[in-house]
């Protein structure tokens, strides 16, 4: 709970940081409305809108209301999906104002001595060093290989633990080794004849518990004719940090980004996880009021693309990709389509693939309810978006369900399961299942 001290403190802030032109540019027209999750699933509450966040906003602002625990529940409510910018006619950018008003107030509330070790742990201790996450990521694979995961799951200890983070142990990817995951290239030649050199973010997660995935993705960019450079020195794209509230951190991780990049005489800058994706393009308006890191920032920005995007432009889609038959049906990273703009490109791809059966779900394009951590600190919400989405893949009939983001790909089987249709259906990301298509009808690469 937030102290009047800290109430005060708030609230100076939001008057001396927030952008109050970005703040009146909502003109309250509620075209946000009907592509919000949270304000649906809360039944039409206001305040769980993005038109409802902003006005609370500027009530802040105006000193009109306090920045108390309500008002921080609304921040904290939003999935931070940003499927309202695309369709406001004001242009308003309302994932800046959230992040600027989630670190306003993490930074000055004080917070009980747990969270903030855990806060501490994670922001500062774990992300920004790819050692610890391969430590870490490694004990999850010890626990995996080891007989102890079957072991817990017999026993029902996992009962203990709240239905969605019990089902989510038992869909999280087989963990590859810490030799494995320190054995990692750091320069790749193409396949064939060279069209473009590429820079692969390689990222934190991606890298250690999804590593098969960027594997595949590296595979990929070789086939279409990319020489690979993955610099050693990148970091965490600080997208968990700005999200939570620790953008000083997040623009810390961006400079060492930046640093280790712009060596790299790249015609692009590729990602393959559409929420670290969003973060890294966006860069240049993180730094923008920094005069030494600004230009540097909007030139990282500018390379970057989704392995999806670059694929479609050396026309991959054009290769003889094969799979048994089946219906497959795609699920947008909201980060991916609403700020990267990558929508069409997922798309082409899989419609290319013969034997497979494009099927469009309905409300594609809405949150699936994973959000970074929101699955977690937010379950309820989460699963309430979940199981509607559940409804949505059902009607398609699809045997798979292709996402573009490691997050996304996690809600999808933790859905799958609540469901009841492991045995049916399975959820797979986009690259994984294009090197299937790939390798299907020739010798395995």
């Amino acid at each position: 709970m937030t102290t009047v001290k800290e109430q005060h403190q708030i609230q100076a802030e939001f008057k001396s940081r927030m952008d109050e032109n970005e703040l009146l540019n909502c003109m309250r027209c509620g075209f946000c409305l009907p592509t919000c999750p949270t304000y649906i699933e809360s039944g039409f509450q206001e305040s769980h809108s993005p038109r409802g966040r902003i006005a609370l906003m500027k009530a802040v602002v105006d000193g009109l209301i306090e920045p108390d625990e309500d008002f921080e529940r609304s921040l904290n409510m939003c999935l931070g999906c940003r499927a309202c910018e695309p369709v406001c006619p004001s242009g308003v950018n309302y994932g800046h104002l959230l992040e600027e008003a989630r670190d306003i107030v993490a930074q000055n509330k004080k917070h009980s001595l747990p969270v903030r070790a855990i806060r501490k742990t994670v922001f500062e201790g774990v992300f920004p060093y790819q050692h610890r996450m391969r430590t870490l990521t490694g004990l999850l694979g010890v626990y995996q290989r080891s007989g102890i995961q079957k072991l817990v799951q017999k026993s029902g200890m996992m009962k203990l633990f709240p239905d969605n983070l019990a089902t989510m142990e038992k869909v999280l990817p087989s963990v590859p080794t810490i030799k494995e995951m320190k054995n990692r290239p750091n320069h790749l030649e193409s396949i064939g004849t060279k069209k473009k050199k590429v820079a692969f973010f390689s990222g934190c997660l991606m890298d250690t518990m999804f590593m098969k995935t960027n594997d595949a993705t590296m595979k990929l960019l070789q086939l279409a004719g990319c020489e690979i450079v993955i610099p050693t020195s990148q970091t965490c794209c600080g997208a968990l940090h700005g999200h939570s509230g620790e953008k000083n951190q997040a623009k810390e991780l961006a400079r060492r980004n930046i640093a280790a990049f712009e060596e790299i005489e790249a015609d692009y800058i590729i990602t393959n996880a559409g929420g670290c994706g969003a973060f890294l393009i966006e860069y240049d308006h993180l730094l923008k009021d920094d005069p030494t890191w600004a230009e540097r920032a909007k030139v990282f920005s500018n390379k970057l693309k989704d392995i999806t995007s670059v694929l479609v432009e050396l026309e991959f889609h054009k290769k003889e990709l094969v799979l048994p038959s089946q219906i497959i049906t795609y699920q947008d990273s909201c980060h991916l389509r609403n700020v990267m703009k990558t929508a069409s490109e997922p798309r082409l791809l899989l419609q290319s693939i013969q034997g497979a059966t494009f099927m469009e779900m309905k409300n594609a394009d809405s949150c699936c309810g994973s959000a970074g951590i929101y699955n977690i600190v937010e379950s309820e919400m989460s699963m309430k978006i979940l199981d509607s989405k559940m409804e949505n893949v059902k009607n398609t009939e699809a045997k798979t369900i292709v996402t573009a983001n490691p997050g996304c790909l996690l809600q999808m089987k933790l859905g799958i399961e609540r469901e009841g249709l492991s045995d049916k259906m399975r959820a797979v990301h986009i690259v994984d299942l294009l090197v299937e298509a790939v390798e299907s009808h020739n010798v395995k690469l």
